[in-house]
């Protein structure tokens, strides 16, 4: 079995910057704030590659939405090892709208048109924190979904899937095409090398409209506000259990 793996790779703001509310509240400041790519796609583009080199499947296919700085993102994962990318082109309203139906819909639109056998994202991004786009894509290409993998490997023409539960590990296998979602223990992404980066600079990116994919950016939610979580308030330290009782009932919680 030597198919095509289509990974998503979003662009988020960098993991180690400090986010801020904008004043009107509609929003984050994203204007000359850090970006990179979500760790979580970080390690669907490294498992994507793994099976690559062990011949397993024969090309990866980068896939961004977002507006021209997704290219960037997109060229860390031709740095990482993936063969091409493929850029949607989503800016304005619709960037900002853009939710997971939304992107589901483009990558669902995508496996079918580049006939992939393997659609692998990660299990979340940092930034929504959303974890459904991996189950919609799946549902509606109507494909088998193995989610929050923590292993993933051939088994035949299928999948065995070792997936992360409240309760320890299950072990699922589900037959190709399929949608893999990656978790946190999946692997561990290489670092892009300096020649690999060269590289990456010559390889092919795509660009594409969601209206060539026949996908209509409509959202159906309407954000209100976004606010700062509240200040915590400091702690008391008291010195024995009476004290802590009467601390309780002082502030009416007994």
């Amino acid at each position: 079995m030597a198919g095509r793996v289509l990974v998503g790779v979003k662009r988020v703001i960098d993991y180690a910057v400090k986010i801020r509310v904008k004043p009107d509240k509609t929003g984050v400041v994203t204007d000359g704030v850090k970006h990179s790519m979500n760790p979580f796609c970080e390690i669907a583009v490294e498992e994507a590659v793994r099976l690559r080199e062990k011949k397993l499947m024969k090309e990866v296919i980068a896939v961004s939405c977002g507006p021209q700085q997704c290219q960037e993102t997109i060229r860390t994962a031709l740095a990482m090892g993936a063969d091409r990318g493929i850029h949607v082109e989503v800016s304005g309203k619709d960037y900002e709208n853009l939710g997971p139906l939304q992107v589901s819909k483009i990558m669902a639109a995508l496996a079918k048109k580049e006939e992939a056998s393997l659609v692998i994202v990660g299990k979340q991004a940092i930034d929504g924190d959303c974890n459904q786009t991996g189950q919609m894509t799946a549902a509606l290409l109507d494909w088998p979904q193995g989610t929050f993998a923590s292993e993933v490997s051939v088994d035949g023409d299928g999948l065995k899937v070792e997936r992360e539960i409240d309760g320890g590990l299950e072990s699922v296998r589900i037959k190709m095409p399929a949608v893999v979602t990656a978790d946190l223990r999946l692997n561990e992404p290489r670092y892009a090398t300096l020649p690999n980066i060269m590289k990456a600079k010559k390889k092919k990116i795509a660009s594409v409209k969601p209206a060539d994919l026949g996908v209509e950016l409509t959202s159906r939610l309407e954000i209100l506000a976004v606010e700062d979580p509240p200040q915590r308030q400091s702690g008391v330290k008291v010195e024995s259990v009476q004290d802590l009782v009467t601390k309780l009932r002082d502030s009416g919680t007994l």
